[in-house]
């Protein structure tokens, strides 16, 4: 009788109807660049206040849910990932879709995006109080210790040579400092600028080193283009094939929901981790960043994965996971609950209709998905020059549209510029940005540790969780550099065992060409 009256709650034409309405709408907002899933919700939170609370609510997290799936159609279609989420998407997304293959990319998106809400939402129905508990754990040492070890894994991971990648993931540190000091209030490295005090926003950053930056070498090679952007093929995947990843799928799902579960830390993050477990467990490592599908899988699995679980701090503690959460909690206010471990006592069959409704929007998004792809890979279609230009007034405006100034503008054609000519380096991108996600997470919680423990960096060696983050962290860095180290003294040797070949052969040459002579001589004579 109980599950009857949740499944009433749940299936009536007006939330079913709003559901669809909000995946829609965010699904839209999330593919176009620098519109990100928070501010979808943000601007759809007002038409949700003459709502019932739980048709406002089903329609919000419908929102956040099309937002975070919907960044992948133009991370995969145009190189332009619509939220911060689908950044890992675009290294083998947008690969496959150059290759003629962009179907079966938006299919794998979509069905893994869909398996990794439709497990995030399970993990809240049946394990919420007791993840909740778990991510309780986390204090502050071991946020710093986590996002030290997620920055040395991504640096790793998205760089041939470990030095390079190093390098950018010092780089966006240095560019999360600046602004505000988060503990003394003093302003750092803004030289003046007033603009700077509020720091670098992440999304106009984004869209200058992944967008811009493809932008400028598809002006550099347009001349040799003959006309469509990529070629697309309908996608011939089944759900079988996509399924037969099902270890990447699994795992990638786990990851998803316990960063999801921890406060403070995102969809992006879970990505970028997910897809470097995936490039780790490959025997195939060298495909990755080359139209790997598995890659695709592995991004899209775990930032779905975040959707249901970032709901297990917000239901059970009162805590927001993350920006988008603490948007709904703001919701939640203002139809009078109180988000919070009464709130499970109650108002039992309002949390169930919740839970079960988010179920529901990941299968209808399904469906919408592949309604919507047949509309997008359109773009695909559009001549190279009028594209450009096309993603180029859209960078434009997602850029603007994050604060509403035009110096976002300008730091987006900055970290353009800078970005194409690093890229032409041979200096990976993924690091840089990711690292200015988790740049300022690690910088917080690394001065509120030292305040913790009197300025004592014995906090993070006592702490069994952080240690462990900091061993794993070590090891894969010493191997990291061991193997570039081992790899340049390869190449030295390969180069002077080439050059002595080479002067051998000159040599020989020289020594034929006396030999010759002589004999021309002999014979004059």
């Amino acid at each position: 009788m109980d599950a009857f009256y949740v499944m009433k709650t749940i299936f009536t034409v007006t939330n079913l109807l709003f559901m669809l309405l909000g995946m829609a709408a965010g699904t839209i907002i999330g593919a176009l660049p620098g519109l990100t899933a928070t501010m979808g919700v943000a601007i759809l939170l007002p038409l949700t206040f003459g709502m019932d609370s739980v048709t406002g609510m089903l329609t919000l997290l419908a929102v956040y849910c099309g937002g975070i799936y919907g960044g992948s159609i133009t991370a995969v279609l145009i190189k332009a990932p619509g939220t911060p989420a689908s950044a890992a998407t675009v290294l083998d997304g947008y690969p496959m879709a150059s290759r003629g293959e962009g179907g079966n990319a938006l299919y794998a998106a979509l069905v893994s995006s869909v398996i990794g809400g439709i497990f995030s939402c399970i993990m809240l129905i049946f394990f919420a109080p007791k993840l909740a508990q778990a991510a309780l754990k986390f204090g502050s040492p071991e946020y710093f210790s986590l996002a030290l070890f997620g920055l040395t894994v991504i640096s790793i991971a998205t760089s041939k040579n470990a030095f390079k990648g190093l390098m950018m993931a010092s780089t966006g540190l240095l560019i999360t400092m600046i602004g505000i000091d988060p503990i003394e209030g003093v302003t750092r490295f803004t030289f003046g600028v007033t603009s700077l005090s509020s720091g670098i926003a992440l999304v106009p950053a984004m869209l200058g080193a992944f967008a811009l930056t493809e932008l400028f070498a598809k002006m550099r090679d347009s001349d040799q283009v003959s006309g469509a952007a990529t070629r697309y093929n309908k996608a011939d995947l089944k759900i079988k094939d996509v399924l037969k990843y099902w270890k990447t799928i699994l795992k990638s799902s786990c990851i998803g929901t316990f960063i999801g579960a921890v406060p403070g830390t995102g969809a992006a993050i879970s990505s970028f981790l997910a897809y470097n477990e995936a490039k780790r467990a490959s025997k195939e490592p060298e495909t990755f960043g080359k139209g790997n599908i598995e890659g695709v899988i592995a991004s899209e699995t775990a930032n779905n994965a975040v959707t249901g679980a970032t709901l297990i701090p917000l239901l059970t503690l009162g805590i927001p996971g993350d920006s988008v959460t603490a948007i709904l909690i703001g919701a939640l206010m203002m139809q009078g609950i109180v988000p919070g471990p009464t709130l499970f006592t109650e108002n039992v069959y309002w949390v169930y209709a919740i839970m079960g409704g988010l179920l529901i929007v990941n299968i209808l998004m399904f469906f919408e998905g592949k309604f919507f792809c047949r509309f997008f890979v359109n773009v695909t279609k559009i001549p190279v020059n009028v594209l450009i230009a096309l993603i180029m007034v859209l960078c434009v405006l997602g850029s603007f549209a994050v604060n509403n100034t035009v110096f976002d503008v300008k730091v987006t054609l900055v970290f353009g510029i800078l970005c194409y000519v690093l890229s032409r380096l041979d200096f990976p991108m993924t690091p840089l940005v990711i690292s200015m996600v988790l740049g300022s997470l690690a910088e917080r919680n690394l001065r509120q540790s030292l305040v913790m423990s009197g300025g004592s960096f014995s906090i993070f060696f006592t702490r069994p969780i952080s240690v462990a983050f900091l061993l794993i962290t070590f090891i894969l860095l010493a191997v990291s550099v061991w193997k570039t180290l081992e790899e340049s003294s390869k190449k030295s040797v390969e180069e002077i065992l080439t050059e002595a070949a080479e002067r051998s052969m000159e040599a020989a040459d020289k020594n034929a060409g006396n030999t010759i002579s002589d004999n021309e001589r002999k014979e004059k004579k």
